[in-house]
């Protein structure tokens, strides 16, 4: 038998119309997280001393409102600086650039607010153009030249 209750078989008993609640806490961290991606090689139409330029992509996935900046080594060439990239044929080189503007005017480097680009999460993929440009006047010994560029999101 319970305390309090009626013994069994003793007639009705009373409907129990009373209720009891209680409650929890739900959390989640939500950490910021990024995706890049490069659209493939940037390939130059071949070089007769003038100058010519090409473009690539670079994609960015970042969580909505997690700021970012996308950063570019000077690449393989021994020397070579974020404004003196230079490609390479054994020790042959020609010189070019990386820029982030259609103008051709705006470096692409990798110093976090001087010559990145930079941005803001969405939740969606945003595409950023890398234009490239072997300037005119280089006489160098002919074949095939590469290098290759280091892309760094940091967020």
């Amino acid at each position: 038998m319970v305390l309090g209750a009626p013994p069994l078989g003793s007639g009705p008993r009373p409907a129990n119309t009373a209720t009891a609640s209680t409650s929890f806490l739900v959390t989640a961290t939500i950490q910021p997280v990024c995706f890049l991606g490069v659209g493939g090689a940037i390939v130059f139409p071949t070089y007769t001393a003038s100058a010519v330029t090409s473009f690539t992509l670079v994609g960015v996935l970042c969580t909505v409102t997690t700021a970012y900046s996308i950063g570019m080594n000077a690449g393989l060439a021994p020397g070579a600086t974020v404004t003196t990239r230079q490609m390479q044929n054994g020790t042959s080189t020609i010189g070019y650039q990386v820029f982030s503007d259609s103008g051709f005017s705006v470096n692409w480097g990798n110093t976090p607010g001087t010559d990145t680009v930079g941005g803001t999460g969405t939740g969606a993929e945003i595409d950023y153009l890398v234009y490239a440009k072997i300037p005119a006047g280089q006489y160098v010994t002919p074949g095939s030249y590469s290098d290759t560029i280091l892309v760094t999101l940091n967020y």
